[in-house]
């Protein structure tokens, strides 16, 4: 029991050192980068960098929180199914679909009360990425068509589709961008944007914060999740135990898809102006949630804390134009951070090693101590 119970500290431990390591590595991949581009003034950009939303009281927080929330949705997304044994890199699909009906059902559908008109615009965004998950699911379940292959050809069918879609039915051709929302489907302050003195924010943290205790639960809590998780880790085994493979898979699919709709509905839906517009490139959150998935280890709690760091370095990197440095340098150092997040992996392995000849070592000490006592 003891040994058990060493064995799954020193997988916590091990996951969250990983983490550290690749943060790290990425913030002095990124100092470099800086001293490269000018020298003179990269100390003080990377100290601005990890400022952060923290330069600007509680208005930068705000910004952190608003920029944090899409892209916990995607990573809770990407994260559950990795969970499952699937890689779902098609988050970025399932987030347009998910919010362009939001912003369909927030232009069109003003017969709704305007008190659940929000509501009914989120679950229709759930249910969008739902479906667009379930495709790559049906085809690995049925015909064993490799996910990551399928979801990448479903982000550009979404882009593509919406962009039409879009021009058909809520084209703004002036702007070449989707209309605005009604008021009505805006989600609700709730106080916070006075709290945090910014108009962006609003529940969608909230809701956010929601889906990650939810997608706790449901893989650590429930028999349901136990199952999703076998399943991942053994299909042959799974079928032997009277699970259902095929039906897990696409629930799998179906659930992270929903997660990723649901993180376009509030991003689009959140009253700071945005649209989806008619151009033929990826939702950048899609991407950023796989990122956000690997550097928080795929575990949902982590998955919030990764995003919100993220979040934070994006807010720091906004003010280092004032170092002049142009905003290409900002975007790489970011793209450098977060790429060094893949290698949390290796990170991992390596600790677990370390932390594994540790143990070793000591395990015959503490046989020795028991049989003198």
């Amino acid at each position: 029991m003891r040994k058990k119970s060493k064995l799954s500290e020193q997988k916590n431990i091990s996951s969250v050192l990983a983490s550290l390591m690749a943060i790290v590595a990425g913030l002095i991949f990124g100092l470099i980068i800086l001293f490269i581009s000018n020298s003179r003034e990269a100390w003080p950009a990377f100290l601005t960098i990890l400022a952060g939303g923290f330069t600007e009281g509680a208005r930068g927080i705000g910004q952190v929180i608003y920029f944090a929330t899409p892209i916990i949705m995607t990573g809770l997304s990407v994260g559950f199914a990795f969970k499952t044994g699937l890689f779902n890199i098609g988050a970025s699909g399932q987030f347009t679909c998910g919010a362009f009906a939001a912003i369909y059902i927030g232009i069109k559908w003003t017969f709704i009360p305007p008190g659940i008109h929000w509501l009914i615009a989120l679950l229709g965004a759930m249910i969008a990425g739902a479906i667009w998950g379930a495709g790559p699911g049906i085809l690995k379940a049925f015909f064993n068509v490799n996910e990551v292959i399928t979801s990448i050809m479903m982000n550009y069918i979404g882009m593509y589709l919406v962009n039409m879609t879009i021009v058909k039915t809520v084209y703004d051709a002036l702007k070449n961008q989707s209309k605005p929302v009604a008021q009505s489907a805006i989600l609700p302050k709730a106080g916070l944007d006075k709290l945090f003195n910014t108009g962006n924010l609003n529940i969608g943290i909230i809701i956010a914060l929601f889906a990650v205790v939810i997608v706790y639960i449901i893989l650590q809590k429930t028999t349901f999740g136990y199952e999703l998780k076998a399943c991942g880790s053994n299909k042959d085994a799974s079928r032997y135990a009277g699970i259902n493979e095929k039906k897990s898979i696409i629930l799998s699919m179906v659930i992270a898809g929903a997660l990723s709709g649901l993180g376009g509905g509030l991003l689009y839906l959140s009253g700071s102006g945005k649209h989806l517009q008619v151009l033929d490139i990826l939702s950048p959150e899609g991407f950023s949630g796989i990122s956000v998935a690997l550097l928080g280890m795929s575990h949902p709690i982590g998955i919030l804390f990764s995003g919100l760091f993220i979040a934070h370095l994006t807010v720091g990197g906004f003010n280092i134009q004032l170092y002049n440095f142009v905003p290409e340098v900002i975007d790489m150092i970011i793209a450098v951070i977060i790429y060094c997040g893949a290698f949390s992996l290796l990170f991992k392995q390596l600790i677990n090693k370390f932390l594994a000849g540790r143990l070793q070592g000591r395990d015959p000490g503490e046989t020795g101590n028991k049989g003198e006592s």
